[in-house]
C-alpha cells in the first residue's frame, strides 16, 4: 500500500511540475536589454541554492523524500545556471554544466 502511495505521489508531482515548466518555457522570452550586476547575481544564485538544499533536508527530515529529490534539484540547477554564466569560478564538468 506504501508503494502504490509513493508512485500516486510521484505521479501527481511529474504532472504538476511538467505542467508548470511547460507554462514557464511558454512565456519566457530573451531579454536583449538586461544590465546585470555580476556579483550581486551570483550572491542571489547561490543563495537561492542553499535557501532549497536548506528546504530539502527540512523534507527529508519530515520524511517527505520526493519533496526532498525536487528540493535538491532546484538547488543544484541554481548551481549550474551560476557556473553555466560565469558567475562561480568551478571546473569541475561532473558537478556543472559548464560552457565548452
Amino acid at each position: 500500500m506504501i508503494l502504490i502511495n509513493v508512485f500516486m505521489d510521484l505521479d501527481k508531482k511529474l504532472e504538476k511540475y511538467f505542467k508548470v515548466t511547460e507554462k514557464a518555457l511558454g512565456k519566457v522570452k530573451i531579454n536583449e536589454k538586461v544590465k546585470i550586476n555580476i556579483k550581486e547575481s551570483a550572491e542571489d544564485f547561490l543563495d537561492m541554492a542553499e535557501r532549497y538544499f536548506k528546504d530539502a533536508k527540512y523534507f527529508r527530515d519530515k520524511g517527505d523524500k520526493l519533496t526532498a529529490f525536487a528540493a535538491l534539484n532546484y538547488a543544484h540547477g541554481w548551481l549550474d545556471a551560476g557556473a553555466r554564466l560565469g558567475l562561480f569560478k568551478v571546473k569541475d564538468g561532473k558537478l556543472f554544466v559548464l560552457k565548452k
